[in-house]
């Protein structure tokens, strides 16, 4: 499993850095992949909420059992195009090697702990799961 996740690493660090897509089923064993984007529009958008914000992201949420590929980040502002949405503050992006991992994590005091430190700041969360290859 150690090799399929620098493989999906490194083919997730070439999607966004070329633009590339992948047209063939990623070789990760008899799992299928789950990827949870979480969106997060903020009650104070300031610049230390939302920093504060992907800081706490980093600390509980990215070491967790199947995690195959994680980012945090803030809206691009530079990117304003007609088809960018951009009504969210900071951006969660997890995939996670099978959906039993994504299942665990759900319940994982580390991603608990995260929504009680931080709920009150939320305005809106959007949750987008899908199954990925």
């Amino acid at each position: 499993m150690k090799s399929c996740k620098a493989f999906v690493t490194s083919m997730c660090i070439a999607l966004l850095l070329g633009g590339c897509s992948i047209s063939q089923t990623i070789p990760c064993g008899d799992s299928q992949m789950f990827a949870h984007n979480v969106y997060f529009t903020l009650n104070d958008a300031s610049d230390e909420k939302t920093a504060e914000l992907v800081a706490e992201c980093h600390r509980y949420l990215k070491d967790h059992p199947g995690v195959v590929f994680f980012a945090a980040g803030t809206v691009s502002q530079a990117h304003d195009r007609p088809v960018n949405v951009r009504d969210f503050d900071v951006s969660l992006h997890v995939i996670f090697d099978s959906v039993a991992a994504q299942d665990a994590y759900q319940t994982a005091a580390d991603h608990l702990t995260f929504i009680e430190r931080n709920k009150d700041n939320w305005k809106q969360v959007r949750v987008f799961d899908s199954l990925v290859q």
